[in-house]
């Protein structure tokens, strides 16, 4: 079991959703009494797009012959998938870019969202085949999206309740650091 952070800003360790995830990480180690589980960090900003092979694999009847996921974005899915298993808690790091997700989640999102691994499509809709646990959203924005003082629209924590709850994760908590634009007093 470990804490699986995705990091989504372009910024690295010198963001503000970085320094909120890293806040979130470590509250998770307190409430465990101090026996952390190992964090794993994937940052997102590096994961290729998926390719013609990935949307093949989509779009067939079947999961394709475990040899032709031997490389290609089927592969970099079923890594990204596997941590995903593993993880007894999820902590995403993201900005907030133009009222939704940034690029680089959508990449993860794409990766991980994948009919006949963490999905099921019937009769009735699609059905996640992930076990729930706790998702922490640490999110930052340069405006304000909550509040009083909200002054701009937000996609991305309705996009991430719905695209999270696909997959079976339903435990999803948000949490945000807003007026990041405003300067470093604002954002502390």
């Amino acid at each position: 079991m470990t804490i699986l952070r995705i990091l989504c800003s372009p910024r690295g360790s010198a963001s503000a959703s970085h320094r909120l995830s890293q806040h979130l990480v470590d509250q998770l180690v307190r409430s465990r009494g101090g026996q952390g589980l190992p964090v794993i960090d994937i940052d997102a900003t590096r994961l290729p797009h998926v390719d013609a092979a990935y949307a093949a694999a989509l779009c067939a009847p079947a999961d394709p012959p475990p040899d032709a996921c031997a490389h290609g974005t089927l592969r970099q899915s079923d890594e990204l998938i596997q941590a995903l298993r593993d993880a007894r808690y999820v902590v995403i790091a993201t900005p907030m870019h133009n009222y939704t997700v940034p690029s680089a989640l959508k990449a993860w999102i794409d990766h991980v969202v994948r009919v006949r691994h963490t999905f099921q499509i019937t009769p009735q809709g699609k059905i996640g085949t992930l076990a729930d646990r706790p998702v922490f959203v640490a999110i930052a924005s340069g405006g304000e999206f909550t509040g009083e003082a909200a002054r701009q629209p937000d996609f991305l924590t309705p996009y991430l309740k719905a695209v999270l709850g696909t997959i079976g994760l339903h435990d999803v908590r948000f949490h945000s650091a807003q007026g990041t634009a405003r300067g470093a007093r604002a954002a502390a």
